[in-house]
């Protein structure tokens, strides 16, 4: 008769599974991933506590981590040496290179793929994590046992509030959400109620969603509804993984106790155009398969109108600020050339 199988499932002799595997993509951000690699490799390293002071929280103590871990970082391609500094640097790490760029969906369940732990964690090459931080996340996950998807209060880098949980996205909060009318009417419902603006995120709770910047995952959870969605190349994972976490009769929890440093969009904005383009593309998707408007032909129409002329607009924004941009550098020269020297106006004088 065979004995029973381990509690962790894991056969006999296999090295104990680690509580939780951290995924990390890497596009050329070999700065940025050097520093979140350092902040949960080596947190005295210079450039983490300067991150740290920055925002007004400097660190002050180092607690050892009471949980284990493994670390997995997947590069897509980048040009910038990002893969030859993690394997140089941070030899620990299990480094995956699948020569092509998979999308935060397909580069995260790749890298799950790898994942031994009770737990996976999302986690973007722009943040900064703190001591202690990941023994508070995972003593919040155990102790909620329903909850399959758990994220951290976020940071922006200057220690403001990065509204990292939300409500699910509306057709109102589209409208207003980072366009001319949001600035016509900055304190507007929509976008308010979608930022949950009327809490000041400083108590654990159930949410609609969290941001993928840092997101913690069950591995249950993730057997029973699958991975990260990759017809998703970019934008809206995220709140399709809840949606379909929350159908699943999964909960989704917000808790403040452990706190990241987020730089938003620092892969992302190397190339504005595209990645607003591929944003629309995926609110279509989300809304088209998670919400009753978007399941009519009707509805679809108007949705893709919508979120076309949306995304005409922010174009055409991003455009006028770049030559907004290049006008002020061309005055720049002449205006100095207008100037007279410091000297020589006090020597006239």
């Amino acid at each position: 008769m065979s004995p029973p199988p381990p509690e962790d499932g894991l056969p006999a002799g296999a090295e104990p599974r680690p509580d939780v595997s951290l995924g990390i993509l890497s596009y050329n951000t070999r700065g940025y991933l050097r520093r979140c690699l350092a902040s949960l490799f080596d947190p005295h390293d210079p450039e983490v506590l300067e991150a740290w002071r920055r925002a007004g929280r400097p660190v002050e103590a180092f607690p050892v981590e009471g949980v284990t871990s493994e670390v997995i970082v997947v590069d897509h391609v980048s040009g910038d040496g990002s893969a030859a500094m993690v394997r140089e640097e941070f030899p620990a790490v299990t480094l995956l290179e699948p020569g092509e760029n998979l999308g935060f969906s397909g580069g995260n369940n790749l890298a799950y793929g790898s994942a031994r732990g009770r737990y996976f964690l999302l986690l973007n090459s722009d943040t900064v994590v703190r001591p202690g931080w990941l023994t508070e996340l995972i003593a919040y996950a155990d102790a909620h046992p329903r909850a399959g998807l758990i994220g951290p209060k976020l940071l922006n880098p200057d220690g403001s509030l990065q509204y990292s949980c939300r409500h699910f996205p509306t057709l109102g909060a589209g409208f207003f959400r980072h366009t001319p009318l949001e600035r016509l009417m900055p304190r507007n419902i929509y976008t308010r109620d979608y930022l949950m603006k009327d809490w000041d995120h400083n108590d654990a709770r159930p949410v609609d969603w969290l941001s993928g910047a840092c997101l913690l995952a069950r591995r249950e959870l993730i057997e029973e509804i699958g991975g990260l969605d990759d017809r998703y190349f970019m934008y809206f994972e995220d709140v399709d993984w809840a949606a379909r976490a929350h159908r699943a009769g999964w909960e989704v929890h917000y808790t403040p106790a452990p706190v990241v440093l987020h730089e938003i969009g620092r892969s992302s904005d190397r190339r504005p155009k595209r990645m607003i383009v591929m944003h629309h593309e995926s609110a279509y998707r989300y809304f088209s398969e998670n919400t009753p408007f978007g399941k009519s032909a009707v509805g679809r129409g108007l949705l893709v109108s919508a979120l076309a002329a949306r995304a005409a607009l922010m174009l055409g924004r991003n455009e006028a600020y770049a030559w907004r941009a290049r006008l002020a550098a061309l005055r720049k020269p002449r205006a100095a050339a207008r100037q007279p020297d410091v000297e020589d106006t006090r020597g006239r004088r």
